[in-house]
């Protein structure tokens, strides 16, 4: 089937964007890349940890990883957009479910001046919230079903369903809903309770808001959408389609046009979606959805508005098929800001639908008695797409795939397309079409469509919404018994899981007494949960899962006992979790903690909170929730307090210094690229809204705890300092407290496992030198960082400060203590997480610059000067090189960055200051770091480019005689790998000592073209030579001319061409074959490669 790309005028010749990150998964991410594609736009695709297989990643340009699993992977919008950042995409295409009606997440983007393909984060908002739609169709004089119009109570929902005439029956629904979560069909007064709790969970879980509402039950419908596109002042509509066949509010099989509607019935449709969509100022893609209910007059009132998706639809590919239009294509252009009128698609120039199209949902599905679809997992053996005019399959499934259970079970689209104006060659064309379609390995539920669409009543248009579920026994090809198979095992009966999936809820507890039939678990698969009955009354003996935990089918879940009927539900019986209303019990010691541990969480502390957001700072909890994975941190000593107990009651401890002021624990950082066991890390935070921060005794013992778990088990420190120092007025333990070993720990972690600091505001005394002990200091724009604080410089005689003159970070970035600046906490947490990766391993995704624009960065003039950072960003993979110590120690630049994803250190030489002469600071900054990467098994590359060592009187007050010398000391001690690149001068004692003590040092030594080596300068070295005939020639262009002759001669003889021949360089090379060099370098030190794990100096 041909899908036209929309109109675009002549003179649009650029994709609507550089680069698109696509947010999701499956068929639909492979429809929007190939769209994409067609427009020359460059597609990222994104994938879980357990999805890395999946067949949407070879649809796009590049793929990447994504830290975590299963859904909640696909809904971590931070971190998509942190990806899309990263990878220099200006727009994100969300698809549908997942993010693509989060407005959060589109306020998120909209932030970060990315685009969000679809409607604005306030659309997203109105629409999706059922109760605001409902609300702007009634203003726009558009009938909606009877309901609710609020949020309802149980007692609200009890009343409506009272009021309704007998034999009517009730919808529950959420107000964020969508997809069927958190609906239910109430039918009897008794059902209410039980389902309306359900919905609830249901909701909070899918949608993190638990708000229901309730309608009328409308029992015979045809279900209509429209299909809109809006600019935000224009708006058209490109037809309706029909959803009617669906099954437990799933939809099915979708037809465009509808064959139900009269042509008023499809005008009244159409006028109703854009009147809405004009009202409410829409732009982008957008479906508006309604019932025709069958059960009323004919007339505009039975048209009833029911929900609006403000979002790409599964089923827009029938509009695509009777239109010949590319809807992907448009939402691009639209995001873009291109007018309807500039795209041709104002309603005038909309054409009339061509024919019919139809689309199966072709879904990994069984049928269990009940007819409820229960997930299938498997390989797929072989899939063999129909193939003829006005055929298409969407599908990211290729032979060889596994299935990944946890996500929605939808695999592949079959879409036809007749011209013809007779529904009946379309079903025809259908039903050959999916014959036609095979999958092997898995199964569908292919067979149980073809049944649907060879029923007579479908064929003559007989349907309306509950068909499905009223003809399920005639539609069935198979069953399968899903009602908890059970065994004996000797002590009762052994219920069993009848399929994939994870325990999400137990409705029993041990000793519980249930009846038949009664709930025993909710186990939840393909986005679908299933419930567990007993099949027989029994005692729960034994519970042998837990929620959260994974099951196959067979496995044994619990254990029944046999009792009597009668005895089911014994008079006068604790409350078990099988009772109605009792099923979240929580024992008095259970809910002592719980109550304890919320007291310490940021929701309980709102003034303090406030008071930090004041400052324009976040807590501590805040910054560790940036920091660790999601749902990693493990928190340590967490109901600690003050060691203030003579002063101050138990209560009162808890409520001013909870965990006393230091929160720490286990987690992971970046688990998505490295995987948990490299990913572990300790993390600890001062928690300046206690106490200042300060340092107390029991605080103390908690970083002693923390620096132990880290030195005893090799994983990474990261920890926030902000805070005080030493605490006055404790209770006494110990007089003088010299004793703490806080900064002995610490100082024994140096060089065995990276530490990172992180400082934002005051950090002062004992936090300050802590700090100071950390491999790299990351802090913000409002840190003050010194040795103590106003009050003890007050004390000791030495004048009146504010805090904001003590160390600010003005003076702290440039003297070389902190290592990286950054504006906000925020920055903080994304550099250390960064900064940690290149100590984490190799990252599997990875850019390359082009390597041919290294052979024009270094002038052709030998004495003008280029910024070496330049070159380092242009051999490094894109987006890798994160620079230390920038405001320190100009001579040398400093980094950390990747070479096909593997992590090197870099020392260059800096032309711009003193023409790259090493003076003291930049030998110092160079050695430590030289000792940073040594620790931590990072093999160092050198960039030389340098006159020599720094000369003069002035020079040697800067004692670099001794600082200068550390290159050489360092460098003959260093176990890492080292890779030399003569970029141009290389002369004297500096050469050496960028090259590690000598030029056959380095694993290989090479030079660019560009290189000039000697002993000594070229015009000093022929001064010095030459001194005394210069002198004799009096005549001073004569002697110009002299000198001048010399140095060419000299420079000549001094290039690396010419010293290669020698031997005295190891190769002289083409710069762009400079990354090449390197890859082999590390290939081929990688077996012999090890950390030093000696401390690194703290300067």
């Amino acid at each position: 089937m041909n899908v036209q790309p929309i109109e675009k005028p002549h003179d649009s010749v650029t994709p609507p964007f550089t680069r698109l990150l696509i947010a999701n998964r499956g068929e639909i991410a492979v429809r929007i890349a190939r769209s994409a594609a067609d427009l020359g736009l460059e597609t990222v695709a994104v994938f879980s940890e357990d999805d890395r297989h999946s067949g949407h990643l070879g649809a796009a340009d590049r793929a990447c990883p994504l830290q975590g699993q299963g859904v909640a992977a696909y809904l971590d919008g931070q971190q998509i957009l942190a990806i899309a950042q990263q990878q220099g995409c200006d727009a994100i295409h969300p698809g549908y479910g997942f993010l693509s009606e989060n407005s959060a997440f589109a306020a998120q983007c909209a932030a970060a001046g990315v685009v969000f393909v679809g409607p604005s984060a306030e659309h997203l908002a109105l629409f999706g919230d059922k109760l605001q739609a409902r609300a702007l169709a009634q203003q726009c004089g558009i009938a909606v079903n009877a309901g609710t119009d609020g949020v309802t109570s149980l007692q609200q929902a009890q009343a409506f369903f009272a009021r309704l005439p007998p034999g009517a029956a009730m919808m529950i629904k959420a107000v964020a809903g969508g997809g069927g979560k958190g609906m239910r069909i109430v039918r009897h007064a008794h059902e209410l309770e039980a389902a309306f709790a359900r919905c609830t969970a249901e909701a909070l879980r899918a949608f993190g808001n638990g708000d229901l509402y309730v309608e009328r039950l409308i029992q015979r419908a045809r279900h209509i959408e429209v299909q809109i596109i809006a600019d935000g002042e224009e708006v058209s509509h490109l037809w309706e389609r029909e959803c009617t066949l669906q099954r437990q509010q799933q939809k099915l099989v979708e037809y465009a046009p509808s064959m139900s509607l009269t042509p008023q019935q499809r005008q009244w449709v159409l006028e109703a979606a854009t009147r809405m969509a004009r009202a409410s100022g829409y732009r982008n893609l957008g479906t508006f959805e309604f019932l025709l209910d069958l059960e009323r007059p004919p007339t505009e009132e039975a048209i009833l508005f029911l929900e609006a998706n403000p979002r790409l639809q599964v089923e827009h590919t029938v509009t695509e098929a009777v239109l010949g239009l590319d809807l992907v294509q448009i939402q691009l252009e639209l995001a873009a800001g291109r007018r309807l009128a500039e795209l041709s698609m104002s309603q005038s120039r909309i054409p009339l639908p061509r024919g019919y199209a139809a689309q199966l949902r072709i879904n990994l599905e069984t049928l269990d008695p009940q007819g409820r679809p229960l997930p299938t997992i498997g390989t797929i053996q072989a899939f063999t797409a129909p193939l003829g005019p006005g055929v298409r399959v969407d599908s990211f499934a290729t032979p060889g795939y596994d299935t990944v259970p946890g996500y929605d079970s939808l695999l592949a689209k079959l879409i036809v397309h007749s011209p013809r104006p007779d529904f009946a060659t379309l079903l025809h064309k259908l039903a050959r079409a999916a014959a036609e379609l095979r999958i092997d390995g898995v199964t569908t539920n292919l067979p149980f469509l073809q049944r649907l669409l060879a029923h007579p009543a479908v064929i003559s248009n007989q349907i309306h919404t509950r068909f499905i579920e009223d003809h399920l026994h005639e539609l069935q090809p198979e069953v399968t018994d899903t009602s908890g198979a059970s065994g004996r095992d000797g002590a009762g009966a052994v219920i069993q899981a009848p399929l994939q999936g994870v325990v999400v809820e137990l409705a029993v507890a041990v000793g519980d007494r249930v009846q038949a039939d009664t709930e025993l678990l909710l186990i939840e698969a393909m986005k679908l949960q299933h419930e567990l009955r007993a099949g027989d009354s029994g005692v729960v003996a034994s519970i042998l899962v837990k929620p959260g935990d994974s099951v196959n089918p067979g496995d044994a879940l619990l254990i029944l006992s046999p009792c009597d009927v009668a005895d089911a539900i014994e008079p006068g019986a604790k409350p078990g979790h099988s009772d109605t209303g009792l099923r979240e019990y929580i024992r008095e010691d259970l809910q002592q903690v719980r109550d304890r541990v919320q007291a310490t969480l940021d929701p309980a502390r709102p003034q303090a909170v406030a008071r930090r957001h004041q400052r324009g700072q976040r807590t501590a909890r805040e910054n560790l929730d940036h920091l660790c994975d999601a749902d990693s941190f493990i928190e340590y000593g967490q109901l600690a307090v003050a060691y203030l107990h003579a002063r101050h009651s138990d209560a009162e401890l808890r409520d001013k210094t909870p965990a006393d002021g230091f929160v720490m624990g286990l987690a992971t950082v970046n688990a998505a690229l490295f995987g948990d066991t490299q990913a572990q890390v300790a993390v600890g935070s001062y928690d300046a809204t206690v106490m200042a921060g300060t340092q107390g005794h029991k605080n103390h013992q908690k970083t002693d705890r923390l620096f132990d778990l880290a030195r005893e088990h090799r994983i990474p420190l990261i920890l926030f300092a902000e805070g005080g120092g030493g605490r006055p007025r404790e209770d006494p333990v110990t007089i003088a407290a010299l004793e703490n070993q806080n900064f002995y720990k610490l100082a024994e972690l140096s060089g065995t496992v990276p530490v990172i600091g992180i400082v934002s505001g005051r950090c002062f005394a004992g936090n300050a030198v802590l700090l100071g002990m950390a491999d790299v200091i990351i802090a913000t724009d409002n840190s003050n960082i010194g040795m103590a604080g106003p009050a003890l410089i007050e004390a000791g005689g030495l004048g009146t400060f504010t805090p904001e003159q003590v160390g600010p970070i003005q003076v702290q970035h440039r003297n070389g203590v902190v290592d990286i600046r950054v504006r906000d906490e925020a920055e903080a947490v994304t550099v250390a997480k960064q900064y940690l990766s290149y100590f984490q391993g190799p990252l599997a995704t990875w850019q390359a610059h082009d390597p041919q624009q290294l052979r024009h960065l270094i002038p052709e003039n030998r004495v003008r000067a280029y910024d070496v950072r330049r070159i380092i960003h242009a051999l490094a993979d894109q987006d890798s090189v994160l620079e230390l110590r920038a405001a320190f120690g100009a001579a040398y630049v400093t980094a950390l960055m990747r070479v096909e994803g593997r992590p090197v250190g870099v020392i260059a030489n800096n032309p711009m200051f003193n023409a790259g002469a090493i003076d003291a600071e930049g030998a110092d900054k160079a050695a430590r770091f030289m000792r940073l990467c040594d620790a931590h098994g990072l093999p160092i590359l050198t960039l030389i480019d340098t006159p020599g060592i720094m000369v003069g009187p002035e020079a040697e007050h800067t004692a670099l005689v001794r600082h200068s010398s550390r290159l050489f000391l360092t460098a003959a001690s260093v176990q890492v790998p080292l890779f030399a690149i003569v970029l141009r001068k290389a002369y004297g004692l500096g050469a050496m000592a960028a090259a590690g003590g000598h030029f056959k040092r380095p694993f290989f030594t090479i030079a660019w073209p560009s290189g000039e080596l000697g002993g000594m300068g070229l015009e000093g070295g022929v001064r010095l030579a030459y001194k005394k005939e210069l002198e004799a020639i009096t005549d001073p262009e004569a002697r110009q001319a002299f000198f001048e002759e010399r140095v060419a001669s000299r420079y000549r003889k001094g290039k690396a061409s010419y010293l290669a021949s020698y031997f005295e360089l190891d190769a002289v090379i083409d710069p762009a074959d400079s990354r090449q060099w390197l890859v082999r370098g590390l290939d081929a030190t990688a077996p012999c490669r090890k950390n030093s794990g000696r401390f690194i100096d703290a300067w």
